[in-house]
């Protein structure tokens, strides 16, 4: 399960580049892009991160950081959708992804955070 993970994560990554690189040449796009691609990026990272972690704790915090990235990166693409910047369809696909991998997270960090409290 941790295999797919990491590359499901570390796809997004890349599926959110290859996206920016779409983006009309503006200003706006441009913000953006550094953020969405600096968070979408992170995911992978960190998840990564988590599957070296140095103990049950650490595991916990590295996989809270998974969470927040992901979900910052929900936000950018609902930025790049209600702008016009890019169209709905297009990033269908990537929010239903980054949703199934935020839950996967909360699930685990849920999980987690449970066997330590016995």
């Amino acid at each position: 399960m941790k295999e797919q993970i990491k590359i499901r994560t570390k796809k997004i990554g890349l599926e959110i580049i290859i996206l920016i690189d779409e983006l009309p040449n503006k200003t706006s796009s441009w913000v953006i892009a550094k953020q969405i691609v600096r968070s979408s990026t992170s995911i992978g990272a960190n998840y990564r991160a988590a599957c070296r972690a140095k103990s049950p704790a650490d595991f916990i915090n590295k996989l809270k950081i998974v969470e927040e990235e992901t979900d910052e990166t929900i936000f950018w693409l609902e930025i790049l959708e209600e702008s016009k910047l890019v169209e709905a369809k297009r990033v269908a696909m990537l929010k239903c992804e980054l949703n199934e991998i935020l839950a996967i997270v909360v699930s685990s960090i849920k999980i987690k955070t449970m066997r330590g409290k016995k």
